[in-house]
This record gives structure tokens, C-alpha cells and sequence, in this order.
């Protein structure tokens, strides 16, 4: 890698015609988001009296939005943004609203709930992949580009950790239904804002019926299945920290520091990422920011201690937001026209079903093994992510020809 004098700027990134405006609008919806989830379980256990009802909601709320988004994405890149978002947002953000009045008070039926957080999730407007389509539309230049995905991945990772924030403050006030109101408000606002920007008119719709070649989604492969790795991999570090923490006889806020050194870290790394001229290609870069993610957080197990342990997380959140917005932006080199967003959607659809995943599987292995191994099980979904993305790392950018035949 190598700086150059000439390298774009984050400036020049929101000098784009109507950037600021569409970004600005995304990242309202998105920090939607952020809260959402910490608001709904708190709204359905506190309505039913039920933590396992309120599971149970959860995880079929987030199975719901995490495996239908490349269909919804699909929809945007069949209609258009503002034809496709505008109605999955305006359904989302009504059913995000009968939930809140559902649940401001106690007895709400669990079954109710269920079904109406199930049609909530189906929902759900695929933002971040539409951003990112949009950027892909609006800038030419690959730097610039990934100057852009670079402040697309921090502004979502910092949605995430300001989300659970503002739940915090709504519920020092009123029900924890009242936040699932305003991540509706958000929601609502945010995608309203984003489809009726000027700069949404230029993303490519399909305007024909598409059949894809299957070579046309190979390049999809390495960044799918790299991210797919990462979410793997972070699933874990959650319910690792609380473990590392009760192990040493620390207090749960002691957790929220640690995971807050992660993000730190992911947020400054991606910044760094997009400053730099990189002279070795994304494909092998890929990898290799995979790897780096894996060393530090499998060796984190052994650290003696939290100020330790942080610093492991620090570091290894340096390669999060780097891996993942080489991810996406190789998902956009191998979409063709008019498949960009269902492209990103992929890349989003396996870090979240990775994180799931991962989560789901530490939680059988804490108490069953060693915490030291169950952190380098972690890092080593990373690695092992990495080496199997490996074999495609030379694979050659799609053209549109290859990609898609037009039926008329």
C-alpha cells in the first residue's frame, strides 16, 4: 500500500451531487436499527412477564429481516428505490407502531406479538444495501468509492452503538415500548428522506426480465463467504466477554467497555482503510484482513485481564469495518446493472446469519470447554473464512456482458 497526495478525501466523498443529503437520510433509517432490537425485547418482556417469549420474538423478528433481505433487495433493484422502499418502510414502521401500542402495557397475547413481529421483520427496507448502491451509482473513481464504503461502514457501525444508547434514555422516561415508537419515527423518516433524494434517480433498475449466468455471481463467492466468516466470529465475542468478565468476578457494565473497544477500534480502522491508496487488489486483500481479525480475538482468551482483553478487542476491531467494506465493495465490482443492491444484500445477509450463527453456537460451547479455546474457536471462524475465500482471491472482475443476458 502506498499514500498518495492526490488520494479523495472524505470531504469530496459528501461533495458528490446530493451525497449529503441521501447519506444523511440513510443513516436516520439505519439508526433505526441500532435500537430496535434492545427496544422490542424490553417492550415484549415487560409486556408478557416472559424472557423466553421475548427470545422467541427476537429471534424469529431477526430471521425474518436477516433471510428475506435479498429478496426485498431484489425488489428495490426489480422497481426502483423509491417504488420498493417507500411501501416495505411504510409497512415496517405501521407494524413497528402496533407492536409499541401492543406492548405499553402489561398482557399483551404472546402469539399476537409473534405474528406481528414476524410481518414487522418480513419488512424490513434493506437501507444500508440501497446506500451503498446508490454510492456505487454516484462515484466512478474505485478510491472514491472506497473512501465511501469506508464512511458508509462507520456510520453503521456507530448506529449500533448510538441505537442501544437512545433506548437507554427513552426508557428512563417512558414504557421501553415508546422506543420501539421512535425507531419506527426513524425508520419512517429516514427512508422518506433517502427515496426522494435526487441522487436515488440514478440507481439502475432493471427494466427487463434478467436471467444470470451462474459465472455472472461467482465473484460474489469470496466476499460472502469472508463476511460470512466475520459474523462468526463477532456472534461469539458478546456472550465470550460476559463469560471472561463473571470468570473474574467483574460487574456487566464491565462488558459494555470492553465490547465498546471493539467498535473503537472497527470505526477507527475504517476510517484508516479508506485513506489509504492500496496497491495490493481486494482480493487479496480480503483474506488477509480476515486473518488479521482472527489472531488478535483468538489469542484474546488468554489475556490476564479486562484492560488487557480490551486491547485485543481494540485490535481486532481495527480489521472489522476494513473486511467488510472490501466485501462489499467486490460485491459491487461482480453485480451487473441493475443488481447492486441484491448484490450488497448478500454480503449483509451473511455477516448477520454469521452472527447468529456464532452466537448461537458459543453459547453451546461456554461451560463446556476451556474460554480460551472458545476464543480461538472464534477467531479461527475467521481464519478458516479466510482460507477458503483463498482459492477465489484471483478470480476476475465480472463484466456485464458475462454477467446477465437480457430477455426481451
Amino acid at each position: 500500500m502506498s499514500a498518495s497526495s492526490t488520494r479523495p478525501s472524505y470531504a469530496a466523498v459528501l461533495r458528490m451531487p446530493y451525497a449529503k443529503r441521501t447519506f444523511t437520510a440513510a443513516v436516520v433509517g439505519r439508526l433505526s436499527y441500532g435500537m430496535v432490537s434492545l427496544a422490542l425485547m424490553l417492550a415484549v418482556s415487560r409486556t408478557t412477564g416472559s424472557y423466553a417469549v421475548a427470545g422467541t420474538v427476537m429471534a424469529l423478528f431477526g430471521a425474518a429481516s436477516v433471510f428475506l433481505t435479498p429478496l426485498r433487495a431484489a425488489l428495490v433493484d426489480r422497481h426502483g428505490p423509491r417504488r420498493a422502499l417507500l411501501p416495505m418502510a411504510a409497512l415496517y414502521a405501521g407494524l413497528l407502531g402496533v407492536l409499541a401500542a401492543m406492548s405499553w402495557r402489561p398482557g399483551a397475547p404472546p402469539v399476537l406479538l409473534t405474528v406481528v413481529a414476524v410481518a414487522a421483520g418480513t419488512c424490513t427496507p434493506p437501507l444500508g444495501a440501497a446506500m451503498r448502491a446508490v454510492w456505487g451509482e454516484l462515484i466512478a473513481d474505485r478510491r472514491l468509492l472506497q473512501r465511501a464504503y469506508s464512511l458508509d461502514g462507520v456510520a453503521e457501525e456507530l448506529t449500533f452503538v448510538t441505537g442501544p444508547l437512545l433506548v437507554g434514555l427513552v426508557v428512563g422516561f417512558a414504557p421501553p415500548a415508546a422506543g420501539v415508537a421512535v425507531s419506527a419515527a426513524l425508520v419512517g423518516a429516514g427512508t422518506l428522506g433517502f427515496a426522494t433524494s435526487p441522487a436515488v434517480r440514478g440507481v439502475a433498475v432493471r427494466a427487463s426480465r434478467v436471467r444470470l449466468r451462474l459465472r455472472g455471481w461467482q465473484g460474489l463467492l469470496q466476499p460472502v463467504v469472508v463476511a460470512g466468516g466475520v459474523g462468526l466470529a463477532l456472534g461469539a465475542v458478546e456472550l465470550l466477554v460476559l463469560a471472561f468478565a463473571e470468570q473474574r468476578h467483574h460487574g456487566d457494565d464491565t462488558v459494555a467497555w470492553v465490547l465498546a473497544a471493539l467498535s473503537a477500534g472497527s470505526a477507527v480502522g475504517g476510517l484508516l482503510n479508506g485513506t489509504v491508496n492500496w496497491r495490493v487488489s481486494a482480493r487479496v486483500r480480503l483474506p488477509l484482513l480476515a486473518v488479521g481479525l482472527a489472531l488478535p480475538l483468538g489469542a484474546a482468551g488468554w489475556a490476564p485481564g479486562l484492560l488487557t482483553l480490551s486491547a485485543a478487542m481494540a485490535v481486532a476491531g481495527l480489521f472489522v469495518a476494513p473486511a467488510l467494506t472490501t466485501s462489499y465493495l467486490l460485491a459491487d465490482e461482480a453485480a451487473p446493472p441493475g443488481f447492486r443492491t441484491q448484490a450488497g444484500a448478500w454480503v449483509n445477509t451473511a455477516v448477520n446469519a454469521g452472527s447468529s450463527a456464532g452466537a448461537a453456537a458459543v453459547g453451546l460451547l461456554v461451560g463446556r470447554l476451556p474460554l480460551t479455546l472458545c476464543f480461538a474457536a472464534s477467531g479461527g471462524a475467521a481464519l478458516v473464512a479466510a482460507l477458503a475465500s483463498w482459492h477465489g482471491k484471483a478470480s476476475p472482475a465480472v463484466h456485464t456482458e458475462e454477467a446477465a443476458e437480457i430477455i426481451r
